[in-house]
């Protein structure tokens, strides 16, 4: 049976008038209050939401009723756009 030929690609070079706008800025790291702020955040929203169910719904703040639970998954949430400015 007769061996297929191999088909060899070009290697892409980009177009040397194109640069991309941001590549110095994109390289650099994240300040370390970044992730520190995410977890602060997550583990806050956790603890308001156990603290809520576990009271019986009396705590963190009563008067509240369920508008502690958008309270906790918002840290959370909030959270996770923290985490998505991470390098």
């Amino acid at each position: 049976m007769p061996k297929s030929q191999v088909r060899k690609k070009k290697v892409y070079t980009p177009p040397t008038d194109v640069r991309p706008a941001v590549a110095a800025a994109s390289k650099k790291p994240s300040p370390v209050w970044v992730p520190a702020s995410a977890v602060f955040l997550i583990v806050f929203g956790i603890a308001w939401l156990v603290v809520y169910y576990l009271s019986g719904q009396q705590y963190p703040v009563a008067a509240w009723e369920f508008w502690n639970l958008a309270v906790g998954f918002g840290c959370m949430v909030a959270s996770l756009g923290i985490l998505s400015r991470w390098r």
